[in-house]
């Protein structure tokens, strides 16, 4: 049982008010299950490489590469946009302002769904050209083209299975996703082999059975993820005349693509530099990339506990942003910050005592690949622990609706700052000079982070148009809890000027 209360109202579900209980735990017990769900998807993603270079070889797994290059572009484009719909969500939910929260639902249903449809359709179209473009190997293009277009056609599921775990995730509730996108990995792994060979009463489909296997995942764990918020009677599913949110509100949608752009191009920014940096590393040879790209699958884990940390903080601070707790966003960002230090803090340790027994499960142990990965890791792991903290900060700057700073500090730090120190001092220190960029790269991000946050100028942003309810910011305080979740004929009526009536006890979460 999570200790924070679920809002009031009736068919709560498990949408948590995030504005009360303990900071520390309540964080804590938010975090875990996104941490889960990139875990699962990281295992996935290994484990379905595996099936395809076992059974398909090297150029299937080739073609699965150079396809889901594509792949994750695309779901970049939409990334920003449903995180904007997560913070209008929270912030919403803070406000106690169910009808804005399922405005928002509305506004970005409909939004992703046509903007998924017009993916679809036309990278189905244009597979063959989008391969040839990226300078796909010729031997590698039927099996790419056969893989990505199906991918293509579960892609708005994928989509849409993405905005809803997002939104619950805003809603606060982090354990329903993590439940089904349990459901859908363990179901893309189960269906890969059976469709790759033909086991049973299913046809053999090759490198495409793997691409219907998402699909297939997907789509029942999506199906059966809607079915089970409508029979919670979930206070963010559309029903009756609530469905008349399905028509895109133009200025939901501006503000959506306004505040969405920024985040997404953030995704763009870290691929292109991880792009170019591969490029510097291959300079000095394929033991050297190897080494590289082992020590950098490593460091995939490292990152996880920061980043669903982030997740988290991003989801409190905006139900408290909207709420008008100012003080509360403080301690969930210190609280944030304090669990990045620990937890990432302890994967690095570990990593400095493993790191020759792990990376040899990757390369020979007589292979002088080995300690050159050693010592990459050395100078480059503990970097993961201030950026952390950056990452952490970004997260309650842009739970106000102010996304553009983290951005330009990103590019700053990464594309202005790391790049160029690499290619300057690589002719004086040689592949060091590429090691000791990412940590110089996460002091200035930390650096720019830290002195933006202080200032503070982020507490005027608004996601919304309407101003926030409750007390001015430097007092802390917000509206008193007696507002639960209205109606919705009575969500957009004026408060009376009155005094406000005792805040209810909070009812015991359902499930």
């Amino acid at each position: 049982m999570d200790e924070s209360p679920p809002f009031e109202g009736p068919g709560q579900g498990r949408t948590r008010d995030l504005t009360q209980g303990p900071i520390a735990r309540t964080l804590a017990t938010f975090a875990l299950p996104v941490l889960g769900s990139s875990v699962l998807q990281s295992l996935n993603a290994s484990i379905n490489a595996v099936w395809v270079g076992r059974f398909l070889g090297e150029a299937a797994l080739a073609a699965t590469s150079n396809a889901n290059l594509v792949l994750f572009l695309l779901l970049g484009t939409v990334f920003g946009v449903g995180m904007a719909a997560t913070i209008v969500v929270g912030q919403a939910m803070g406000r106690r302002d169910i009808v804005l929260a399922k405005r928002a639902v509305g506004t970005s249903v409909a939004f992703f769904t046509a903007i998924s449809v017009l993916f679809a359709v036309g990278g189905w179209l244009g597979t063959d050209a989008i391969l040839t473009l990226l300078g796909t190997p010729h031997d590698v293009l039927p099996l790419a083209g056969a893989y990505l277009r199906v991918i293509f056609l579960a892609l708005p599921m994928m989509n849409f299975s993405t905005l809803v775990m997002t939104l619950l995730r805003g809603a606060g509730d982090s354990r329903t996703p993590f439940q089904f996108m349990g459901l859908a990995v363990v179901l893309d792994m189960a269906f890969n082999p059976v469709l790759i060979l033909g086991l049973g009463p299913f046809p053999q489909m090759g490198i495409a059975g793997a691409a219907m296997a998402t699909l297939i995942s997907q789509g029942v764990a999506l199906i059966a993820l809607v079915i089970l918020l409508y029979a919670r009677k979930h206070p963010l599913r559309l029903v009756g005349p609530d469905l008349a949110y399905l028509r895109p509100d133009p200025a939901l949608i501006r503000t959506l693509v306004a505040k969405g752009l920024p985040m997404g191009l953030q995704m763009i920014v870290i691929s292109a530099s991880a792009l170019i940096v591969m490029s510097l590393v291959n300079s000095f040879g394929s033991r050297t990339a190897a080494a590289y790209g082992v020590a950098a699958q490593l460091w995939t884990y490292v990152q996880m506990p920061a980043l669903a940390i982030g997740a988290a903080v991003s989801s409190m601070a905006a139900q408290n942003v909207g709420a008008g707790l100012w003080d509360r966003v403080a301690r969930v960002t210190r609280a944030g910050i304090a669990f990045n230090i620990l937890l990432t803090g302890g994967m690095v340790a570990v990593l400095y005592v493993a790191a020759p027994l792990v990376l040899g499960l990757f390369l020979p142990t007589d292979s002088a690949a080995v300690a050159i990965a050693t010592h990459i890791n050395q100078l480059v792991v503990w970097t993961f622990i201030p950026f952390g903290v950056t990452i952490v900060l970004f997260a309650t700057v842009r739970a106000t609706g102010d996304v553009w700073p983290p951005l330009i500090i990103l590019t700053l730090s990464i594309v202005l700052v790391r790049v160029p120190f690499a290619y300057i001092l690589e002719p004086i220190w040689g592949p060091d000079a590429v090691w000791w960029s990412f940590a110089f790269g996460s002091a200035v991000a930390l650096a720019l982070s830290a002195a933006y946050y202080k200032a503070g100028r982020w507490k005027k942003s608004n996601m919304l148009d309407r101003p926030a309810m409750g007390e001015p910011p430097d007092t802390g305080h917000g509206l008193p809890r007696d507002r639960a979740m209205e109606p919705i004929s009575r969500a957009e009526e004026p408060e009376s000027p009155g005094p406000p009536t005792a805040p209810k006890a909070p009812r015991p979460e359902t499930v």
